[in-house]
C-alpha cells in the first residue's frame, strides 16, 4: 500500500497518453524544458551581476578634493 510498482506506473502513464494525447505531451515536454532553459541562465546573469557588485564601490570615500561645492 504505501509505494507503487512499476505497473501503477504504465497504468497512470497510459491513462495520461489516452486524455492528452503524445502531441500536447510533447509540447508540453518542449515548454517545460524551455522554461528550465530560460531559468538556469537567469541564475547565471544573476550570479555575473553578483560578481560585478563588489567590484564597484558603491560609497566612495568622501575627501576634500570629492566634496560636492554647494
Amino acid at each position: 500500500m504505501g509505494s507503487f510498482s512499476i505497473w501503477h506506473w504504465l497504468i497512470v502513464l497510459a491513462i495520461v497518453i489516452l486524455i492528452f494525447g503524445t502531441k500536447k505531451l510533447s509540447s508540453m515536454g518542449k515548454d517545460l524544458g524551455s522554461a528550465v532553459h530560460g531559468f538556469k541562465e537567469g541564475l547565471k546573469g544573476g550570479e555575473e551581476e553578483a560578481k560585478k557588485l563588489p567590484e564597484k564601490e558603491v560609497n566612495p570615500p568622501i575627501d576634500g578634493a570629492n566634496r560636492d561645492r554647494r
